[in-house]
């Protein structure tokens, strides 16, 4: 990623408390669509949220649903997430030197939890997809390797015999919309393929030593090759 663009992205982290992870996810991060007009997503991980909501209600408190920060507090905006959501809670439209953000906040515990363990599979299905990561204090990126290897395993199983590097990641790419009632009527019916075809080369550095990896073991074989892509079998 460029210097710049990626000094950019961080100028939010400046105006919030510290965190211990941050990444970037979505399109925004990607150098051929970044769009000063399109709201960039971040995951922020975080010790302890209740902590860190009241840090920010300090300092930020307009990034947060007046219902939120007047009446709840960090109290409140922790359980709810806790509670009702899955440990993670957004500030969306959150305006910053002519640049729109969101961000969700998450105890690195449930972080840790999901990426290992699928618990709830909205932090690990996100971190499945190609994310620029800015803060990583406790080697998450490393940790999601066993996250990675999971989503593999469970594509294969979606895909035949015989396939190619698209059809892979794209069966990856959609584990975190199964289910998804949005992508019966909301969302893009392409958008997996979109996400895919956009990022190739992004899920390529993801995933491609981890494929490697599954041939040297005689579980793939990479039996041709389609002009950038592989063409693999399963073993």
């Amino acid at each position: 990623m460029e210097k710049e663009k990626k000094a950019g992205l961080a100028s939010l982290l400046k105006i919030l408390p510290p965190v211990e992870f941050c990444c970037v996810y979505g399109s925004a991060f990607h150098l051929n669509n970044y769009d000063k007009s399109t709201m960039v997503d971040y995951i922020l991980g975080v010790s302890d949220p209740m902590q860190w909501h009241s840090q920010n209600l300090v300092m930020n408190g307009h990034h947060y649903a007046s219902l939120m920060a007047y009446l709840g507090r960090a109290k409140l905006i922790t359980q709810v997430a806790d509670e009702i959501g899955v440990g993670v809670h957004f500030n969306p439209f959150v305006s910053v030197n002519d640049e729109t953000f969101k961000y969700g906040v998450v105890r690195m515990h449930d972080l840790v939890e999901d990426v290992l363990n699928w618990k709830t599979f909205y932090l690990s299905g996100r971190l499945q997809k190609p994310v620029q990561i800015l803060v990583d204090n406790l080697d998450i990126a490393n940790l999601n390797s066993v996250n990675l290897k999971g989503a593999i395993s469970a594509a294969l199983l979606l895909l035949p015999a015989k396939f190619t590097e698209e059809q892979l990641y794209a069966n990856v790419c959609s584990l975190s919309y199964m289910g998804d009632w949005r992508m019966l009527f909301a969302e893009d019916r392409n958008k997996v393929k979109k996400i895919v075809q956009g990022q190739f080369d992004l899920f390529q550095t993801m995933y491609k030593p981890l494929l490697e990896e599954y041939a040297a073991k005689g579980l793939l074989q990479f039996s041709s090759s389609d002009g950038h892509q592989a063409i693999m079998s399963q073993v």
